[in-house]
């Protein structure tokens, strides 16, 4: 699988990213998870995506766990990991209200549990997994400047930000923002017209798409969009070795100019060995727009 620089001053990833949201739905052992990050391994999938809210904070432990087993396997991977989403649950019952906290000591503390929990020194990159409506900018970007100035993260980046929220953090940055995280998805293409993407390829940061499946609704049988996608993707297919909607949307994504790296959300091996074929499919301007009519129901502007 092709890699690609972030930006110019980041890291350098798979051109798709396995994503560990729901790592543990389906409650694997150690085992299982190290015999998953071996298998995006052999596909060419580098970079693992994870947070400290996954799971109710206990995707990273388990996935430290699964690190564990195979001595050297961490120097084989990028990880990227977020904090900023705190939530009451079992695991933290002191907690009244879910809110957001991207304060430079919250981070920096978060960040540490993390590397903690994972079983390694840095990540490749640290996320603030959304924005926090009561710490300033340049609160913010004390936390994030001091883990890059200890190693502790190699870069630093944002999801789900708006152009102006990346704009004013970016200002304060010793080493400027890699990525923007975003929902990007067939039926979420808002951030081709609201500035996101624009703005990415304006800095040169690549931006991160997760959802790209739109949670599994592009194959809704009861989704008009999704049924619209699949008489489109079967109209389509032959051109592209017989590709599944699934690869398409995959493919849809990874066209745009802006060049973003879907997040890939699956537990199955068979699908995930799927949509790293994603990855060699050239898309026709005519085709990537007829997507887009599928999803949305009309025709371009």
């Amino acid at each position: 699988m092709k890699r690609i620089k972030l930006a110019k001053h980041g890291p350098e990833f798979s051109r798709m990213v396995y994503g560990t949201w729901r790592l543990l739905d389906t409650n694997p052992t150690p085992q299982e998870i190290n015999g998953r990050l071996h298998a995006c391994l052999d596909l060419g999938i580098t970079t693992i995506d994870t947070a400290e809210i996954y799971g109710l904070y206990e995707v990273e432990q388990q996935l430290g766990a699964a690190l564990a087993l195979s001595p050297g396997l961490k120097n084989k991977l990028e990880l990227v990991t977020k904090a900023g989403i705190y939530v009451p649950c079992s695991n933290h019952p002191e907690r009244r209200t879910a809110h957001y906290n991207s304060s430079g000591p919250r981070l920096v503390k978060s960040l540490e549990k993390s590397l903690r929990l994972l079983g390694i020194d840095h990540v490749e990159l640290f996320l603030v997994h959304r924005p926090d409506w009561l710490t300033r900018a340049d609160d913010t970007a004390a936390g994030l400047n001091e883990l890059l100035r200890a190693g502790k993260i190699l870069a630093a980046g944002v999801s789900n930000y708006t152009p102006s929220q990346f704009d004013l953090l970016n200002t304060h940055m010793d080493q400027p923002l890699v990525t923007n995280q975003i929902e990007f998805h067939l039926l979420h293409p808002e951030p081709i017209n609201d500035g996101t993407l624009h703005q990415c390829e304006k800095l040169g940061v690549l931006p991160m798409a997760w959802s790209p499946l739109a949670g599994g609704r592009i194959f809704g049988p009861d989704n008009s969009a999704a049924k619209r996608l699949s008489a489109a993707a079967n109209d389509m297919s032959f051109r592209y070795n017989t590709a599944t909607l699934e690869q398409l949307a995959y493919a849809w994504i990874l066209t745009h100019p802006s060049h973003p790296l879907p997040v890939i959300g699956t537990n199955k091996l068979e699908r995930l060995q799927s949509a790293a074929q994603a990855e060699a499919i050239r898309m026709e301007y005519e085709d990537w727009y007829a997507l887009w009519e599928a999803a949305q129901g009309r025709k371009i502007p």
